[in-house]
């Protein structure tokens, strides 16, 4: 698979993530017996085989145990570690911890991000995680506070590079204004149904400073998917259904699935977006593979641009 260059850093990564959040097969970790286990290896190791170099973890999947599962993987086939880049997140805390009269709440305090990287760093097996990000806007972020977690991380070795995920542009702007070295990558959820992004500023952030856009759920939940339909009460029914017929005729034309064209045309924005590929089927993740090879024109893209506004162009 073909690479591009993430952020303003000195290494590159395939176009298309591999996303981690699911391999469990659970959100309870006690749930995790000897075929899920063995499902996630499977999982990660097709994605790995198929070209993905980039995989994308969060704390909170799977409370650590899909960083868990890929630690196990990465003991197996050491050559990974060596070739892949590992980007994972922090920031999130449920409620009940750790008190159980705790809210569910962010938090990007020094103490809390220099914890988690250490937990992460432990379940994955490694000395040193390619990319942190910050999970979730922290409404109470000190842009100065974080700047002396990431920079305590940077100098110990800990982690190579610091991004964010689901940040608005501000944000992205005030977190910067504090570091002194750059923002590598926001991660965001971008698809045809989810247009935010192209208009909001994100994305021309992302231009302008040298940002890599990650997009999470990159063909809606399965709605943008190969297989995908709209259901008989979503009131933007007759919309959607437009919009799936555009992605099909894009498929059609390059004579592949809707997951690829879908894939295809969001990686064809000059920001350079990674897509996420989120499924836990082996012969899925091979499949997705292929939209990097896809080239989509510029009419071609704004078909489904239009489509997916639901309303012609001013």
């Amino acid at each position: 698979m073909d690479k591009v260059r993430i952020g303003q850093t000195g290494f590159d990564a395939s176009k298309l993530a591999y996303g981690c959040m699911r391999i469990a097969g659970t959100w309870n970790p006690n749930d995790i017996d000897a075929n899920k286990r063995e499902a996630a290896h499977q999982a990660i190791l097709a994605a790995y085989e198929a070209g993905y170099t980039l995989f994308d973890h969060a704390d909170i999947y799977c409370a650590g145990a899909c960083e868990a599962l890929y630690g196990e993987v990465l003991d197996q086939v050491p050559a990974m570690r060596r070739e892949c880049l590992i980007a994972t997140k922090c920031g999130i805390r449920w409620q009940g911890d750790p008190n159980p009269d705790a809210p569910h709440r962010y938090d990007f305090s020094k103490e809390h991000i220099l914890w988690s990287c250490e937990q992460s760093l432990r379940r994955l097996r490694v000395e040193t995680i390619d990319i942190y990000q910050l999970h979730r806007p922290d409404v109470l972020m000190d842009p100065d506070e974080v700047a002396e977690a990431f920079l305590k991380l940077h100098a110990s070795g800990k982690v190579r590079a610091f991004g964010v995920s689901n940040f608005p542009p501000s944000m992205v702007s005030a977190l910067q204004s504090s570091l002194p070295f750059p923002l590598v990558v926001n991660q965001v959820e971008i698809h045809p149904g989810r247009l935010d992004c192209f208009v909001d500023g994100t994305l021309d952030q992302c231009l302008e400073m040298g940002i890599t856009p990650l997009a999470w759920s990159p063909v809606g939940g399965g709605l943008f998917a190969e297989g995908g339909a709209v259901r008989p009460d979503d009131p933007r029914r007759e919309g959607l259904e437009k919009l799936l017929a555009e992605l099909d005729r894009l498929a059609q034309k390059h004579g592949v699935t809707r997951t690829e064209a879908t894939l295809a045309w969001l990686m064809r924005h000059p920001s350079q977006i990674v897509p996420i590929v989120g499924s836990t089927k082996p012969e899925r993740i091979r499949q997705a593979a292929k939209a990097a090879e896809i080239e989509v024109s510029r009419e071609d893209w704004y078909r489904v641009y239009v489509a997916a506004r639901m309303r012609p162009l001013p």
